[in-house]
């Protein structure tokens, strides 16, 4: 079959996919499977370890599954979408007021349209999306102040501002932001147990590792596909890797997410309703040595409505230096991979993704960018 070479980036540098050119087709259950949460409610071990099998299995295959009853209420989530959509609809000039770019140390704020290029194989990101990052105070499990963390957390944490005192004119905006954000954290924190138990570790086992955690989130707003990004074959977001534990995703109706299968096909994970779309992460395929698949995706909006899209990022304490799980390690298959902490695996990419794009940006004549990976 007739293929073409996607490069992508990652933490360690470039590497390399065969990508199929026949079209992108649907996914089956098996691929991308629906998984009930709802047992992960239950006091019974037993009830937990269902859940925990069925994620074992999907994070193996594709590293792609749909959560259901994942206790996110209907109302949070439609809060959170208005509210994103309403700072989206403002002019350009009071959205870059917020500029990642100009203003954030830590990717935090607004990336603009056509201002990122995730895939060096594909075109400009067309989308715009507004970020914000873990912040103590507002963990909805054990609210602090910073002063309150331990010291060698503190200087991990990315929560800046800024984002909250230049939305503070949208009514509702931060309330309805970080109840989402909140619940996402939530759940999270929740799924991680089950992780544990899918890899044979104690439930507990990164409990104390995610009290400060990863866990950043962002608006992607995708307007209508145009003319013009159709004949150029503009994709929304271009093809990568997501960077720590894992993700969980809510997008619309309009669909558009694609996921690459190990055998080079483009497969689409249309939107299910009452689902959330989970993915594993870079560090937790690290960790696994290799077990659980961090599987590239990419967004094309194909539609000529707007596509909405809400992804949270989770991973453990910053500080935590961590080494190829015990479990996934054995005298046939030692570990792969040297300790290190989710935050400096975190910022090699970023590392990475910045320097690409100000090269390019330069030989542009652009401005150079905070370039922003995690979406």
């Amino acid at each position: 079959m007739v293929t073409t070479k996607l490069e992508l980036r990652t933490a360690l540098g470039p590497v390399y996919r065969d990508v199929l050119l026949t079209p992108p087709r649907d996914c089956t259950a098996d691929e991308i499977p629906v998984i009930d949460l709802a047992p992960l409610f239950s006091s019974e071990l037993s009830e937990r370890q269902k859940v925990a099998k069925q994620i074992r299995s999907a994070a193996v295959n594709t590293g792609f599954f749909y959560v259901r009853n994942h206790g996110i209420a209907d109302s949070t989530i439609a809060k959170a979408k208005q509210r994103g959509l309403d700072f989206m609809k403002q002019t350009p000039e009071e959205k870059d007021k917020l500029s990642s770019r100009k203003y954030s140390k830590y990717f935090n704020g607004y990336t603009g349209y056509a201002s990122t290029n995730i895939s060096p194989s594909e075109s400009v990101d067309v989308r715009e999306s507004f970020s914000f990052r873990y912040s103590p105070e507002l963990d909805p499990d054990h609210p602090m102040d910073i002063s309150e963390i331990p010291a060698e957390v503190r200087p991990w944490i990315r929560a800046e501002k800024f984002v909250w005192e230049g939305t503070a004119h949208i009514p509702d905006y931060k309330k309805d932001w970080v109840a989402y954000w909140g619940s996402c954290l939530t759940l999270a924190r929740r799924l991680v147990k089950a992780f544990a138990l899918s890899l044979d570790l104690p439930e507990d086992y990164w409990d104390e590792k995610v009290t400060h955690p990863g866990a950043d989130s962002v608006f992607n707003y995708y307007r209508p596909r145009t003319e013009e990004e159709t004949k150029q074959k503009f994709v929304g977001l271009g093809s990568h890797t997501d960077l720590q534990l894992f993700t969980l995703l809510w997008q619309d109706s309009i669909g558009g997410l694609q996921v690459l299968t190990k055998e080079g096909q483009w497969i689409k994970a249309p939107p299910i309703e009452g689902t959330i779309v989970v993915n594993i992460g870079d560090y937790m395929m690290r960790l696994s040595n290799d077990t659980y698949k961090s599987t590239v995706h990419r967004v094309t909006n194909e539609s000529t409505l707007e596509r909405v899209s809400m992804p949270f990022f989770f991973g453990l304490n910053f500080n935590c230096v961590e080494s190829v799980i015990p479990s996934c390690v054995s005298p046939s298959n030692p570990a792969k991979y040297e300790p290190i902490s989710c935050g400096d695996w975190c910022q090699m990419r970023f590392k990475i993704e910045r320097e690409a794009f100000d090269k390019k940006a330069a030989a542009a004549k652009l401005a150079p960018s905070a370039v922003v990976v995690e979406a």
